[in-house]
């Protein structure tokens, strides 16, 4: 079993839990259309690329839109399921998967009072460390100082080089792949500049 399979079975026992109709951190998005856009992500490749092609979007909306309309149960089914044989994510999951398992999988946790992070295992903190500094390099982008990421142990990545002044965001690195990913849902801490910090904490983090 895959950390991104992990994720994937955690994510569909919680949009279960909460049930379809339940808020998420995707915007005005509730579990149903959040798992409706997995489904889409995972089994139309003939709308899927409307995802990250604007010009493509309003296809994409409307076959989720579509989708939605499916029995919740189905849904999850689906969700849970993974990509088919036939897809080529099928073949990629564990590498493709892991980021958006996992900060979907937030994405429905952290969408309601009382959250707390999740105690994960050493050698899953050090997979999402990998992908924070991945992310990082896009989501920091347009970052006006330089930014580094540190998790508990010291280790730090610098993930957008622009000038001497910098700012050093500090957290697990779940926590810090979070931000990247762009959300504010998260425990992490800032140090720097007031001002610096403040741009850093209002930056567009979208792809």
């Amino acid at each position: 079993m895959t950390f991104a399979r992990d994720e994937r079975l955690a994510l569909v026992d919680s949009m279960a839990e909460f049930g379809p109709d339940a808020p998420t951190l995707c915007g005005d998005w509730t579990n149903r259309d959040l798992a409706a856009h997995l489904v889409v992500r995972e089994r139309r490749l003939d709308a899927a690329p409307g995802i990250l092609v604007s010009r493509l979007a309003g296809y994409t909306e409307r076959v989720q839109n579509e989708t939605s309309t499916r029995s919740w149960s189905r849904l999850l089914d689906e969700v849970r399921t993974g990509p088919p044989r036939w897809s080529p994510m099928y073949w990629v999951d564990a590498q493709v998967n892991l980021g958006e398992m996992f900060v979907h999988h937030e994405d429905v946790r952290r969408a309601h009072e009382g959250w707390e992070p999740r105690m994960l295992p050493t050698a899953r903190q050090d997979a999402l460390w990998g992908l924070a500094r991945k992310v990082g390099k896009l989501g920091y982008r347009r970052a006006p100082v330089t930014v580094v990421l540190e998790r508990p142990s010291g280790e730090q990545a610098t993930v957008r080089n622009a000038g001497p002044r910098q700012v050093v965001l500090r957290g697990e690195p779940a926590e810090l792949a979070l931000h990247a990913f762009g959300r504010d849902a998260v425990r992490i801490e800032a140090a720097g500049d007031a001002e610096d910090v403040a741009a850093i904490m209002s930056l567009d983090r979208s792809f």
